[in-house]
């Protein structure tokens, strides 16, 4: 991808978007090539001009723009024109906006000459994009999945060597695809052998060929997937619009892209025959001749297909829209398109994809040419869709942005774009509590080094207002978490003065909570998240979907704790030991002891409920950071990390290897150390070893930093005392419990008696002689490349491959795994906030002029892309699930509510005379309210107050100030006794 310089031709909206997209990739350069002056309209979706640059060249004013979002990577003008020779000089060439000849001569050149070409359009809701790679092009990893691996149980000898997976683990390959092998004893000819082509015979099971030849299998074996690479050969942009090919991005409307695919030439042959004017929007005479020449084109190709005017009328109405919804669709989808052809990564579109969002528009929209007209505006090219009111709908809207990161920096691109709240009643809430990282600037656009350290939802908020001056003073930005403690913040209040909100979140505890704030207050909710080349969208809508929390997604696959402290078998888990290490050794022994010395009977309070087993183990650890271990200069906490080192690197595997020695056998005569279990090895320090060093070095300072000790990077200090350090030889000891199974108590190996406890108490210091001491405890942070803690974990980590015969880690995927990061690409967040922007078109247009038509659930989609594939699919949201109460239903979205503070008596007066049930019990929050089964007395105190005052009596507190609505939960009975389950109550206490 260094190496590669890209030609950019159009810089309108796409273009731009494009271009920013591979800017932040780090393509080696991008060219740009627009000579066209600016014209107003172009601020529709251009968010790298403004108003002062209408009459400009666009690519002379957008090119320093681009320039700022990556240092690494030159962005040019190509003031020459067009030439084949000047073509054949870039990589790639993509070409938007301009007239389909100019494409066919840009094409043919970059066909001839090798280099690869992409052809994009939107047109309104509409848009389609082409790829010509060329012939013979080799794709390196058609998926950009991790390579599948597994553990081999056995391998036959026979004309179609089956190969089963260890304790029945599903191998997860497809028919075609090949493995090698390791490890395997036996059948050592597997080791390492060119890989060999999978037949799968079960979800457990599948076939590798001919082993007959090859000696036989005893036991143990890996199998690694192998990626092989996949040629492909591409048409031409002339031969593919006479047979073209399409990629689906709809299954739901497989008749589509034939007839969009004649209708963009249709499209295209009037712009040639009226001065390169597309047809103007609302214009019934130019639609007419569209259909024509439609018709005319669709009679003399060889695929002929049946064409719907009302289509190509919608078409030709929205040739001259602009939507930056769309563009951000397209510019994720065409940049990492850009990335594939440049890298071989990834498996490309071959041939055409054309893509229509047609449900965006308003429920009952008949358009009429006057209000599609342009008047002047920068939102002239969202006019020619939508029409003035529905702008007008837009420019009032309410909206609350949860994040301004990658998926929010897009989001406010698009709605200043789209003039979301730059009317009189409009505004945009925005809150994130973090503040900019330089990490964050290869995919969060809106942020330039200099913001570095600044708040994201200040900064991210004052570059939206330069796009769009509109949105000036109208972007309110928060610094709070969402959350319960700040519910005074958002509170009734500030949901009821919102239309919706939009989740830019990248954790699942607050998309829940906003999703429960969504349903209590009835707001419709955009949700949707990334993760590297994969993307989701759904869609919330009071009453007419379920909401997020609805639907579970499986729970993550915990790595059981006898794997992790005894029998590790792949990195993932030397890297959880190493992160669970880390807590071990810098953190949580600083906060037990700041405990100890801080909290008066600390022995009686934080050991009350636990055993004897963990008293001994933190009052040890407690006893040693305090007195034994304590270090008074850096050379200490050198040899400290060096005890440690021999400790966990060589006496543990030895003392295991004593419980259970190498040949050792079950009670079934099984080998021991069967797959998965590895036969560990003891490592020896070598001073000489740099990732020994690198574990003294990072454990060294980690210790001195719990102490306020100064640190040192100075290696060869680090390696001469380390090596100074003398410890003890390792005897191993009897009696010691080791967990095998996940069903074993894990403390089993840690020893416990009454009088070694009673001793170990007796011998703690005096917290009163450590007045004013404090340790510093390491809270981890996976981004900081100067505290060692990331540089700890990957030598811890691969200290403990090296003891198990694992293959170790970089520092990269270290961190990866360990900070639990959630990759995150610029192409796939510009596509995935594209299509919530066309979701929000619908809500916002949902239901019709005189109120009588409201949009059905299959006009919402809920998308789930991954570009690497690529893959596109939508679904129809899910409705509530409707529970029965009598005569009646009602789903989550429901609730009894009651505008006045009532009494417990008028509840439930209420519901018996109203719902005919009896109520058994109320509760707000932990605290219950009322049940039946009260003796008469608290009954006869309860039953008259308000619900404010009950509220206060039971659980000694107020009703919050900022809270109008109290949610109450009930159990309900029928007349004949059977429990009913109804929705939640609401009371508003406030009036």
């Amino acid at each position: 991808m260094s190496a590669s310089n890209v030609l950019i031709v159009g810089l309108k909206g796409l273009g731009c978007e494009v271009a920013k997209n591979i800017v932040l990739a780090g393509v080696k350069s991008v060219t740009l090539y627009d000579p066209s002056p600016v014209v107003i309209s172009d601020l529709s979706t251009q968010f790298f001009l403004h108003q002062e640059d209408v009459g400009k060249p666009r690519a002379q004013v957008s090119a320093p723009r681009l320039a700022e979002l990556n240092q690494y990577v030159p962005v040019s003008v190509l003031d020459t024109k067009l030439t084949p020779e000047a073509i054949a000089t870039f990589k790639c060439v993509v070409v938007t906006d301009i007239p389909q000849q100019q494409k066919l001569e840009i094409s043919e050149a970059a066909h001839q000459n090798n280099v690869y070409f992409i052809s994009t359009e939107t047109r309104g809701l509409f848009g389609y994009t082409f790829n010509d790679f060329g012939k013979d092009f080799v794709v390196v990893d058609p998926t950009g999945e991790e390579p599948l691996s597994g553990m081999v149980a056995n391998i036959e000898q026979a004309e179609e060597g089956v190969v089963m997976c260890l304790d029945e683990t599903r191998h997860g390959l497809e028919d075609g695809q090949f493995v090698t092998f390791s490890e395997v004893q036996g059948m050592t000819e597997l080791n390492d052998c060119e890989p060999r082509k999978v037949k799968v015979i079960g979800p457990y099971t599948f076939s590798i060929g001919d082993t007959r030849g090859l000696s036989a299998y005893t036991r143990g074996g890996l199998f690694k997937q192998v990626k092989m690479p996949v040629v492909l050969n591409f048409k031409s942009f002339k031969s593919a619009l006479e047979e073209p090919e399409y990629f689906y991005s709809d299954f739901s409307k497989f008749d589509r892209p034939a007839q969009l695919h004649v209708g963009f030439q249709a499209l295209h042959a009037f712009a040639a025959a009226n001065n390169g004017r597309m047809p103007r929007p609302g214009n019934d005479d130019d639609a007419t001749e569209v259909i024509r020449l439609a018709n005319q084109i669709n009679d003399a190709w060889s695929q002929k297909t049946e064409l719907d005017d009302k289509l190509l009328k919608q078409l030709a109405y929205q040739a001259t829209g602009d939507l930056s919804p769309m563009v951000a669709v397209f510019g994720g989808l065409v940049a990492q398109e850009v990335l594939k052809a440049c890298t071989g990564k990834f498996s490309p579109i071959n041939n055409f994809m054309y893509f229509d969002a047609l449900e965006c528009l308003p429920v009952g929209f008949e358009p009429k040419e006057a209000d599609l007209a342009p008047v002047g505006s920068r939102y002239d090219g969202q006019i020619a869709v939508f029409g003035r009111e529905f702008q007008e709908k837009l420019s009032n809207y309410r909206e609350f942005l949860v994040g301004s990161g990658a998926i929010g920096c897009e989001m406010l691109k698009n709605w200043a774009m789209m003039g979301i709240a730059s009317g009189e009643n409009g505004v945009i809430h925005v809150t994130d509590m973090d503040t900019i990282e330089k990490s964050n600037l290869n995919r969060q656009f809106l942020f330039r080094p200099a913001d570095v350290g600044k708040l994201k939802s200040d900064t991210a908020a004052e570059a939206v207002a330069k796009m769009n001056p509109d949105i000036a003073g109208k972007i309110v930005t928060h610094q709070d978490r969402v959350g319960l403690e700040t519910e005074v913040v958002y509170n009734d209040e500030f949901y009821e003065s919102i239309d919706g909100v939009t989740n830019a979140l990248d954790n699942v505890v607050a998309r829940k909570y906003m999703d429960q704030r969504c349903v209590f207050y009835r707001k419709p909710l955009l949700e949707s998240g990334t993760l590297g080349t994969k993307g989701n969208t759904q869609v919330v809508i009071p009453h007419l979907t379920e909401s997020y929390s609805a639907s579970q997604d499986p729970a993550e696959k915990q790595i059981p704790i006898c794997t992790l402290k005894n029998f590790p078998h792949a990195i993932e888990h030397t890297i959880q030991w190493a992160r669970d290490l880390f807590e071990g050794l810098f953190t949580q022994p600083a906060e037990s002891v700041n405990a100890y010395l801080s909290t008066p009977d600390y022995i009686d309070k934080a050991f009350a409920t636990v055993g004897d087993s963990v008293k001994i183990e933190t009052l040890n650890k407690i006893r040693s950071f305090l007195v034994t271990d304590k270090p008074m200069a850096f050379a200490d906490c050198v040899a400290w990390a060096r005890k440690n080192f021999e400790e966990l690197y060589n006496n543990a595997p030895q003392q295991l290897l004593f419980n259970f020695p190498a040949d050792a056998v079950t009670s079934s005569g099984q080998p021991f150390w069967s797959p998965p279990k590895r036969v560990p090895t003891a490592v020896t320090f070598d001073p000489a070893s740099d990732l020994h060093i690198d574990f003294i070095m990072a454990a060294a300072n980690l210790h001195a930093f719990n102490y306020g000790l100064k640190g040192s990077r100075d290696r060869d200090q680090i390696k001469q005392l380390a090596a100074a350090v003398t410890v003890p030889k390792f005897v191993p000891k009897s009696g010691v419990k080791i967990q095998v199974n996940e069903n074993e108590d894990p403390g089993a190996g840690v020893e416990s008696d009454a009088d070694g406890l009673s001793a170990l108490v007796a011998s703690m210091p005096d917290p009163a002689e450590f007045a004013g001491v404090r340790l510093a405890p390491a809270d981890f942070e996976k981004d900081d490349d100067s505290n060692f803690h990331i540089d700890f974990i990957t030598a811890a980590s691969n200290l403990r491959a090296s003891n198990y015969g694992i293959e170790p880690e970089d520092r990269f995927r270290t961190k990866q795994i360990a900070g639990k990061i959630i990759p995150a690409i610029a192409t796939t967040t510009s596509l995935v906030t594209g299509l919530v922007c066309l979701e929000l078109y619908k809500l916002i247009g949902s239901v019709s002029r005189d109120g009588q038509t409201v949009r059905k659930v299959d006009d919402y989609k809920n998308g789930f892309i991954n570009l690497a594939l690529p893959f596109f699919g939508f679904s129809e949201p899910i409705p509530p699930v409707k529970t029965k109460c009598n005569d009646s239903e009602f789903t989550e979205w429901d609730s009894f509510d009651y505008d006045h503070d009532i009494t417990l008596q008028e509840l439930i007066d209420d519901f018996e005379k109203t719902h005919k049930l009896e109520l058994t019990m109320v509760s707000s929050g932990v605290s219950m309210l009322y049940a039946s089964f009260y003796s008469k007395k608290k009954l006869e105190s309860r039953l008259p107050m308000k619900v404010s005052e009950l509220v206060k009596s039971v659980t000694g507190k107020d009703v919050p100030a900022h809270t109008k609505w109290v949610m109450l939960d009930v159990c309900c009975e029928d007349a004949e006794g059977e429990d009913v389950e109804v929705p939640a109550i609401h009371v508003n206490v406030r009036n």
